[in-house]
Order: C-alpha cells, then structure tokens, then sequence
C-alpha cells in the first residue's frame, strides 16, 4: 500500500503544472507570419502553471482565450495610439472596448494597462515623448472614472536608457534620471506614487553585452564574477541588480524611493547573434529564477519579492530586426511552442523540460531548396537577399545556429524560410528557376528548417469574435 502511495504520489509530481516563482510572468507576443492559436497558447501558459502574462495590445483574440482562466494580465497601448489617448474621450472609449467589457467574474483579471512601450528610446528621436504622459493620465482617470482604477492601473513600460549613472562615478547610487526627460520622469513617477501604480522597466543584461566589447561576460550571469562593482562597499556580481538599484536610486532623487517597480521584460535570445545561444540563455533564466526565488532583492532594496515578467513566451519571426538579428529568438519557447532548454519555473533549481504546445497543425512535410541541376547560379546571390528581404534567415549570420552551412546550405534555407512564410505556395518556391519543393529534410544539428504552423487565423478571428460578443452580453447582464 505505501509503495502503491509513493507511486500515486509520483504520478501526481509529473502531471502537474510546476510551480512558480511568485511575482512571475511571461510577456506574450504576437509578431509573427504564422502565430500559434491564441488557444494553444493559453493551454501552454496553464500547462506551464504560469499566472501572468504580459500582451502587446488588448487583441480580442488573446483576450477571449484568457478568460476565465484566472491569469493575470498586463494590456497594452502601442505606441502609435498614444496621439489618440490624448483625447479624453478616446481614451474612456477606450477602457470600455478593451478594460470593462471584460471586467466580470468569468472575465479577464486584468491587472494593469501598459501605455505605449518603451516611448522615450533615444532611437524615436523625441517622437512620443510629449504624448505619452497625457496618455497616462488620460487612461488612469478613465480607469478612475469607471471605478476600476483602485485595482487597475495604468503603467509605462520603460527602457533602461531612460536612467543612468554620470560616466565620472559609473555606480549604482549615482542613478538618476536621464537629463534631457529629468523634469518629466519627476511628474510621471509623482503620478504614479498618487496612484498606486509601479514604475515598470524593461532590463536586458545580455544587452549590456552586446553592446559592448568590454563587458564582462560573467557579469551578465548569476553565478559571481572576478570584477564586481564596488558602490560604498556594497559589491555588485551582477548587472540585473546593479540596473535595478540604478533606477532605486534615480527614484529616491526624484522623491519616491519606495515607488513599486515592475520588471516587464527581462530574457535571454537563443540565436542571431555569437552570445545568443541555447546554453548562455539555460545559464542565465536559471540563475535569474534561482535569485528571484530566493526573494534577497537588491542591495537597495533588500528581502524584497520583485515582480518579474520574462521575455518572451514564443520565438516571433516578423519582428524588427533593427535592434539586431537576436530579437526574433527571444522566446523560451520556439515558434511552434516546443521547449528550448530545461527550466526551473520555481526557482529552486529541479530543472525540465517545460511543457509544449499540444495540438499543433502544421503545413505539409515538404521544404523548398537550391535545384541542384541549376545552371544559372549567377542570379543566386540577388534570390538569396530576396528571400531573405522577406523572411526569416537570421538564423545565417556569424555565429548563429546555421553559419555552419556551406553557400548552397544558405540558399535553401533563405528559399526556405521565404516558402514557409508563403505558407508553402507553389509559386514561391520558384526564384527563377534555381529553387525546388522537395520532401528531403536539410536540417543540420542545431540549425532546423521549419516547416510552419498551417494558418488557423480565419477560424480563430471568427470565434475570438463570437466569445468576445458572449462576454459583452455576459458583462451586461451583470451591470
């Protein structure tokens, strides 16, 4: 009978969804040619007992799918909205389409509403910079004003380019707020600390590396280095913390030292650039979960549980590539929702696998590649950079999973990535008569050529519709 226990009790440890640090979250995605059924999706973040997520936009499809699931969410504005925001109006209809309509019990556990993304990167040039808090506080009042706002709030997600540290005293209680937005990060973190809402930052330590030649590697990781940061005694092995504690200190010369701060994005890329790999990404999320179990905090904020949204849930092979190649690899996840390498969503260091996508239809089992019997190999290079033009090949670069592809290796994965995208149109796998549908699999060790997920976008669209409807009946009924 105790033996029988012990095997019941097993089974149960197998079957059930692994536990999760507290305070953590997932941002969800969408930029992609061939998304993953917002149902699948939704069954892969219980499976994976994950109980908040992060989204891009208010998309009815997503939205209908987190229903009643009792995962907590953060909604979004994007950026080319904000400008309408501005408009008081606007801004309430808003919050009634996206915010009331599923504020019901059965409906979404909506938590916070994100407004714009990262709106004040050097990069955009000012372009948001005098929109985005009259956005905030358009969406904060409208909240208000529908009686939510005590337990929805309006944040903005922000780089960590918006804080620094002076170049003559590079530490982490030097931190104040970038100068040319000093003055307007005052009002927005006063209106936030009037509110109850957290400051939500984006950190990025493989960023930190990528940018620089000279950072030191272990830094970027969890496990110590030889060459802390040393700020008033306090030694930072990290740059998570010491990114962290910049902001902290930044906040308290504002006035609000004990304002929340929201982690939105944090992670790790898997390919598309010589340090985004499937092994530097294992080490950092397992150090990085490991610390935030621990529930130490930072230095200047100690014994504190952070809140914390990893980034992302699946790889998405339409985003910009203007960052660098490595953005379309960021997911824990690859695009058709199989686990990459083995994590500890609690922390306490009993690595897996987590749990894949169930479910998943795919396109027939074929692929396009270079015609062997091609003679004309002198417009090979200009087909290549169309493919490539228009999907995916970051995967080819120096260092990536398939650089170690001779030229005609390269040219049937670009054909490839290019079909696939087409969703496997016949016409597609043409390129002047150099390419050919074949069933034979080029896959070499790490680099795989994908066949995509079959497209499910119509039937989708039609029933995020249909439930969307059924909860504005349902919310209506209840008012």
């Amino acid at each position: 009978m105790a033996a029988a226990c012990r095997f019941l009790a097993c089974l149960l440890l197998v079957a059930l969804p692994t536990s999760m640090v507290d305070g953590l979250g997932v941002n969800w995605g969408t930029m992609a040619t061939h998304r993953l059924p917002p149902k699948t999706i939704a069954q892969l973040l219980q499976d994976n007992g994950i109980k908040k997520v992060k989204i891009f936009d208010a998309d009815p499809s997503s939205m209908s799918v987190l229903a009643g699931t009792g995962i907590e969410v953060m909604i979004a504005i994007p950026n080319d909205m904000l400008a309408t925001m501005n408009d008081y109006d606007a801004a309430k209809q808003w919050v009634k389409k996206n915010v009331t309509r599923y504020n019901f019990d059965g409906g979404v556990d909506i938590k916070y509403a994100a407004v714009g993304n990262e709106p004040f990167l050097k990069s955009y040039n000012d372009s948001f910079t005098n929109i985005t808090f009259p956005a905030l506080k358009n969406i904060q009042n409208a909240l208000n004003e529908a009686g939510i706002g005590d337990v929805i709030k309006a944040t903005v997600p922000l780089n960590g380019d918006v804080y620094d540290s002076p170049a003559s005293n590079p530490v982490p209680s030097a931190g104040e707020f970038r100068a040319d937005i000093r003055d307007l990060m005052a009002q927005i973190v006063e209106f936030f600390g009037l509110n109850g809402a957290p400051f939500t930052v984006n950190i990025y330590p493989f960023l930190s590396l990528y940018g620089n030649s000279d950072f030191p590697i272990d830094f970027a990781f969890f496990d110590g280095t030889s060459a802390p940061v040393v700020d008033n005694g306090v030694a930072y092995t990290n740059v998570f913390d010491a990114n962290f504690d910049t902001l902290v200190s930044a906040l308290r010369k504002a006035g609000f030292g004990d304002l929340p701060i929201v982690v939105g994005e944090v992670g790790w890329p898997t390919d598309g650039d010589v340090n985004a790999n499937v092994a530097m990404a294992e080490r950092f999320f397992g150090g990085l979960l490991k610390h935030l179990a621990a529930k130490s905090g930072t230095p200047l904020r100690p014994n504190t549980e952070m809140q914390v949204y990893l980034f992302g849930l699946v790889d998405e092979d339409a985003k910009s590539v203007a960052p660098g190649n490595f953005e379309r690899h960021w997911g824990l996840f690859t695009y058709d929702g199989r686990p990459k390498f083995a994590v500890d969503f609690s922390g306490q260091g009993q690595n897996g696998m987590p749990v894949g996508a169930k479910g998943v239809q795919y396109l027939p089992t074929r692929w396009c590649a270079l015609n062997p019997a091609a003679t004309d190999l002198g417009k090979l290079a200009d087909n290549v950079n169309f493919a490539c033009t228009y999907a995916d090949c970051t995967a080819l670069g120096g260092g990536c999973s398939c650089d170690a592809l001779d030229a005609s290796g390269k040219a049937s994965y670009a054909f490839n990535a290019y079909f696939q995208a087409q969703s496997q149109n016949e016409e597609s796998c043409y390129f002047q008569g150099l390419a050919m549908v074949t069933t034979q699999n080029n896959s070499q060790g790490s680099c795989n050529f994908t066949i995509q997920i079959a497209s499910s976008a119509a039937s989708t669209s039609r029933q995020a519709r249909l439930v969307v409807l059924l909860l504005a009946i349902a919310a209506e009924l209840l008012m």
